[in-house]
């Protein structure tokens, strides 16, 4: 049985290790303060990363940017302390110690990449016919002043509207497939998400099987 549940969590903890490295946190970077230089002196971060600057010098030392998208200054660092900021604005940022103005360094902040673009299907156009009405037809012996109506007589406004009614369902038949298509398309599963899934699967049912033979010896036992 302990062996049992051993495997059991090593599987659980297997499947936690698997997931995909997007869910983590992000993720944070060092900057030494030391030998009146920065190091390392060129970075390059995606945005929403922090960097944390420590001073290992005895004179104090702090961070004002010289160009870049936002400005930052740093309070004076003494000899141990650490500053950190995030950067969330993309671009390139030249920074500054300014008591010691031979101490420079620059970090580029990627920017994140865009989602991509929902796919989208035009809709057909409707065409609509109209009917023209039928005049009636007038014999070759008749008077002048007497008509006879045709044999067949015009539609109704109801038979009329039957042909633009089946139109106007069938691209709506049509649309479906492609809409769905694109839905299907555009979120592919991920493999390590179904293997992190079977896992976790496998170590509920192993847990189940240990509980109803761990209840089924303790109903024999009393």
């Amino acid at each position: 049985m302990r062996g049992l549940l051993r495997a059991t969590a090593a599987l659980a903890l297997l499947a936690v290790w698997l997931l995909p490295s997007g869910q983590a946190s992000a993720a944070s970077y060092s900057v030494a303060m030391k030998g009146y230089a920065f190091s390392p002196a060129s970075l390059s971060v995606p945005a929403g990363s922090t960097v944390t600057w420590t001073n290992y010098d005895t004179a104090p030392h702090d961070v004002k940017t010289t160009s870049g998208p936002l400005s930052i200054h740093s309070p004076m660092l003494n000899k141990g302390q650490s500053w950190s900021f995030t950067f969330a604005t993309a671009g390139s940022y030249g920074y500054v110690c300014t008591v010691h103005p031979d101490m420079t360094a620059g970090i580029t902040v990627r920017a994140a990449p865009a989602p991509a673009p929902a796919m989208t299907s035009a809709a057909p156009r409707e065409h609509t016919h109209t009917t023209p009405a039928r005049t009636p037809s007038r014999t070759a012996h008749s008077a002048p002043a007497m008509t006879m109506p045709s044999a067949s007589p015009s539609p109704t406004a109801s038979e009329a509207a039957v042909p633009q009614t089946a139109q106007q369902a069938a691209p709506q038949v049509t649309q479906q497939p492609v809409t769905q298509t694109a839905a299907s398309t555009g979120r592919p599963l991920d493999p390590l998400l179904v293997l992190a899934g079977l896992v976790a699967g496998v170590a509920v049912l192993c847990l189940l099987l240990v509980g109803s033979r761990t209840s089924r010896a303790q109903s024999e036992e009393s």
